[in-house]
């Protein structure tokens, strides 16, 4: 089950300022901070898409990356305020998440769900709106995503029960489904 994270601020998705200034993705950095993580020039500390393009940009295309890039920025927009119970920005895991699938080497479509994974349910996010910025394969990965956690049943067995027929249920649909579900 994914870590429900915090939020310091309501906010519409996609609701911040856009300023001068590059999104951290627009710079391709040369070598990766420790762990993704860098320092902003205020002293935040922010998450930064470098080791996941590193991985990404030994299989896919120019476009792909843009089109990763793009997910990051959704995402990181959407997830804006909310932090793990570590206190790391959310958009962290997201992109582990899309790290792992990348190291299988899963095409672009696959790493942008993974970006995207959470949107759905901890954000004002639609799948209308996936489906307009990212076409229909990436919103049917997210939405297949974000119905494997929605039943709540009452007994353990019942849970698992219908979690394994959740899991057959989405590879029969999309295998990459499950692929991004154990990432």
């Amino acid at each position: 089950m994914p870590e429900v994270p915090s939020q310091s601020a309501a906010k519409p998705a996609g609701s911040r300022p856009r300023s001068a200034k590059p999104h951290p993705s627009d710079t391709h950095e040369a070598e990766p901070p420790a762990g993704g993580f860098a320092s902003a020039p205020d002293g935040r500390q922010i998450v930064t898409l470098a080791s996941l393009t590193q991985l990404a940009e030994a299989y896919l295309s120019p476009e792909d990356l843009r089109r990763i890039r793009e997910a990051y920025r959704f995402s990181d927009d959407a997830h804006l305020g909310q932090f793990r119970t570590s206190g790391e920005p959310y958009i962290s895991h997201p992109i582990e998440v899309a790290k792992i699938c990348a190291g299988w080497k899963l095409d672009s479509d696959s790493l942008m769900a993974a970006l995207l994974h959470d949107v759905l349910e901890d954000c004002d996010v639609s799948k209308e709106q996936l489906l307009e910025h990212f076409g229909a394969q990436v919103a049917d990965l997210v939405d297949g995503l974000t119905k494997l956690d929605r039943v709540q049943l009452n007994s353990k067995e019942e849970q698992q029960a219908e979690s394994f027929r959740k899991m057959l249920l989405a590879m029969s649909r999309d295998v990459r489904v499950i692929l991004i579900k154990l990432a």
